[in-house]
C-alpha cells in the first residue's frame, strides 16, 4: 500500500495567542508537528505494518515545516514532501484542499491518505472532507480503528452517540482519532536518520495547481476585554468573628 499522511506545523499547545494589528499572534512560541496529526502518522504506520508499503508524510507550509515533516520521518515514515509557495499565504481549508489533492494525484499509486481529525491552530476538521470531495474518494472520518482487505477498507468511528463501523473502497481518505493507539516515540535511529533526510520540496507550479482567494476570510480579531479584579481577605480573632464580617460584607455588596 502507498499510504499518504498529511501532516501541520503548528505553535506549540502552550502558546500564548494575542491579537495584533487584527491579526492572530503566537509570538515567540515554537512550531510542532500539529499533536491530533501525530495520530494520523500512527495510523499510517499501523497500516504499513499490517500490510506493508510505505507512509509518505505530506505538509503544506512554509519553510519551517520540515522540523514537523522530519518528525512524521523520526516516527518511521519512508518520505516526506513539503509543499510552499508564497501564494499560499492566507488560504482557507478549501484552498489548502486543492492544493493538497493535486500533490496527491501527482503522486502515482496512491491508496489511503490520513489525516488528523483538527489542526491545533484553526481547527475547523473539514480539510480532510474536503480534499476527499474534491478527490472524488471516499470519506471516513472519526476513525479509531482501521482494517483493510480485499481492496476495501473498514473503520470503527468513535462518534457521540458510540461506535459506528462503515466500509468503502480504496483509495479513500480517512481522518482518525486518539482511538487510533498512542503515537509511538521517535526512536534514536529515527531521529538520526531524519536529520540527514533531503525533503523535497514543491511550489504550486509542481503540482499544478493555484492559489485561490479564500472564501473564509478573518476580518477583524480583538483580545477579550480586561477585567480588572480585587480581593478582600476577611480577618478576625475567630471563626465567629469572621463569619460575622463575612455576612456583613455580603449583605453590603448585596449578594444576597
Amino acid at each position: 500500500m502507498k499510504i499518504i499522511a498529511c501532516i501541520k506545523q503548528v505553535p506549540d499547545s502552550e502558546a500564548k495567542v494575542r491579537a495584533e494589528d487584527g491579526k492572530v499572534s503566537w509570538g515567540d512560541a515554537p512550531l510542532v508537528i500539529n499533536p491530533f496529526d501525530e495520530y494520523a502518522v500512527e495510523g499510517a504506520l499501523q497500516q504499513k505494518e499490517a500490510q506493508g508499503g510505505t507512509v509518505t508524510a505530506l505538509c503544506l507550509g512554509p519553510e519551517s515545516a520540515k522540523e514537523a515533516l522530519k518528525h512524521a520521518l523520526a516516527m518511521g515514515a519512508d518520505d516526506a514532501i513539503l509543499i510552499t509557495d508564497p501564494a499560499l499565504e492566507g488560504i482557507d481549508t478549501l484552498g489548502a484542499a486543492r492544493v493538497l489533492a493535486a500533490a496527491i494525484q501527482k503522486i502515482d499509486g496512491v491508496d489511503m491518505v490520513v489525516f488528523g481529525r483538527q489542526t491545533l491552530d484553526n481547527g475547523a476538521g473539514i480539510t480532510s472532507a474536503q480534499t476527499a470531495r474534491i478527490l472524488r474518494w471516499p470519506m471516513l472520518g472519526l476513525a479509531g480503528q482501521i482494517k483493510v482487505h480485499d481492496g476495501r477498507v473498514s473503520v470503527e468511528r468513535v462518534i457521540e452517540e458510540g461506535r459506528q463501523n462503515v466500509s468503502a473502497k480504496l483509495p479513500a481518505v480517512l481522518s482518525v482519532v486518539q482511538s487510533i493507539g498512542e503515537p509511538r516515540y521517535p526512536s534514536f535511529m529515527g531521529i538520526r536518520k531524519a536529520s540527514k533526510a533531503n525533503i523535497p520540496v514543491w511550489s504550486l507550479s509542481d503540482v499544478g495547481a493555484s492559489a485561490s482567494e479564500a472564501i473564509v476570510k478573518r476580518t477583524e480579531l480583538m483580545n477579550p476585554p480586561v477585567r480588572e479584579t480585587a480581593v478582600d481577605i476577611i480577618a478576625g480573632e475567630s471563626p465567629a468573628e469572621i463569619a460575622e464580617k463575612l455576612v456583613d460584607k455580603i449583605l453590603a455588596e448585596k449578594v444576597l
